[in-house]
């Protein structure tokens, strides 16, 4: 441990004061030196707490730096993970002010709904398989509380910030895993008609149900359980790409049909 209590309650208030009023931060680390995965955990759970308490509702939790490639970008080791509050969850066809957004970065991949608590340091993909009602394709955006002047922020500043998670908008054709091989399902992302990105769900661990067990059993180590009710972002299956004012976003998955968003242009009342 290398912060403080005192400490990571100061950071976790910086980072909800940062949410709330758009007056973004310098990363943990940059403030912090030393600061480790222990304190980033509870840095998010503090900033969880405070939020519960003024009234958001959590709705899941997610996985991030899936993939080998994206974790050389900052430095990690292993995948990131944050909790979902219901407030991150917009509508299919939303147009999305500028104004809520940061350093914005697209990624597709899949949810996972619990029908059962899912959890446990043994947790393997049978049992994600038992616990999941259904699937369905979804668009995250990922953003950061932190300022643009940083330098790119690291996993422990990531996973403090809830896994630099913005929002996420799920699709509406609910898919029972018996009914597919997911590692199979593939997705294509276009920014303003143009094809940016493909890939498989394979690309996330070999398999999404690898990357909801391992997040099972890490999220174990600090005592905490999936709900039934929860949604799981498993992880992207492409490489994030950005995206700014006045762009419409396509993620096509085939089957299991499409998702569109767009984001408005910049109101010039912003800063």
């Amino acid at each position: 441990m290398a912060m403080t209590d005192q400490q990571r309650r100061e950071a976790a208030a910086a980072l909800l004061h940062a949410e709330n009023t758009r007056e973004w931060i310098d990363p943990i680390t940059d403030t912090y030196s030393g600061a480790d995965i222990e304190d980033a955990y509870a840095i998010g759970q503090y900033v969880t707490d405070a939020k519960v308490a003024a009234g958001r509702v959590i709705k899941g939790h997610k996985v991030g730096l899936t993939s080998k490639a994206m974790r050389s970008t900052t430095g990690a080791t292993e995948p990131d993970y944050g909790t979902l509050f219901d407030n991150w969850f917009l509508d299919e066809g939303s147009i999305v002010p500028a104004s809520m957004l940061n350093a914005p970065l697209v990624e597709i991949e899949l949810v996972f709904v619990l029908k059962s608590d899912l959890g446990g340091p043994d947790t393997n993909a049978i049992d994600v398989i038992r616990a999941t009602e259904f699937i369905l394709p979804a668009v995250e955006v990922v953003d950061r509380r932190y300022n643009r002047r940083s330098t790119q922020a690291g996993v422990v500043d990531s996973i403090a910030d809830a896994a630099s998670c913005g929002f996420i908008i799920a699709g509406g054709r609910p898919t029972e895993l018996t009914d597919v091989d997911i590692r199979h399902i593939g997705g294509a992302l276009y920014l303003n008609g143009d094809l940016e990105e493909s890939g498989t769900a394979a690309a996330v661990m070999g398999n999404p149900l690898n990357s909801v067990a391992w997040l099972a059993r890490k999220l174990d180590e600090f005592g905490v359980a999936m709900s039934a009710g929860h949604a799981v972002l498993s992880g992207s299956f492409i490489r994030a790409r950005t995206i700014g004012p006045g762009d419409a976003v396509v993620a096509d998955f085939g089957p299991l049909g499409q998702i569109s968003f767009g984001i408005g242009p910049v109101d010039s009342s912003d800063d």
